[in-house]
């Protein structure tokens, strides 16, 4: 089993058996597992961020009508499909947050968006691997408050790797 089987494996046996999964109790006795598109080694690839100068805190509505706080960070540029694209990096605290929906948002992925943490890898790169691209806990129950993803990192391209849409919700 390599890294990313077991990362789903593991994030299936959290959202079966965990209290702190995004389930309810019933949702985790008829949990199967979540869908996933086969792994993609072109969906992984460093990106260099090109840090915007002025980096402006904006308020992200979430799926409860709320807002959470980000900073944009800056953007990164990359190709899928050989389609140029690009998308904004936001950041919370320490951490990179890139909320992103793709062409398949609503058919095959989920509607709202799906997210991940880029890693950084050295000053200005990051590691971005849309294989772990996940949905947020709303995907599964709407009890929970997610970003919705904003209008400058929604594409206009397919990403066929991360997590796809969750029916039974």
């Amino acid at each position: 089993m390599n890294q990313l089987e077991n990362f789903r494996k593991q994030k299936d046996d959290f959202y079966k058996n965990d209290d702190q999964s995004p389930f309810t109790p019933e949702q985790q006795k008829t949990f199967k597992g979540l869908v996933y598109f086969p792994e993609d080694a072109s969906l992984r690839f460093e990106a260099i961020v090109d840090e915007f100068e002025k980096k402006d805190q904006i308020s992200m509505p979430t799926s409860t009508g709320s807002v959470q706080k980000y900073v944009r960070f800056g953007k990164i540029k990359f190709t899928v499909d050989g389609q140029p694209s690009e998308l904004t990096i936001y950041t919370s605290g320490h951490e990179y947050f890139l909320p992103f929906a793709d062409s398949l948002a609503g058919k095959e992925t989920y509607g709202a968006g799906r997210y991940m943490e880029p890693k950084p890898i050295e000053h200005n790169k990051v590691l971005v691997d849309f294989n772990y691209a996940y949905n947020p806990y709303c995907a599964y129950n709407d009890n929970w408050s997610c970003p919705i993803t904003p209008a400058e990192n929604r594409l206009k391209v397919p990403i066929r790797a991360g997590e796809k849409i969750y029916e039974n919700h």
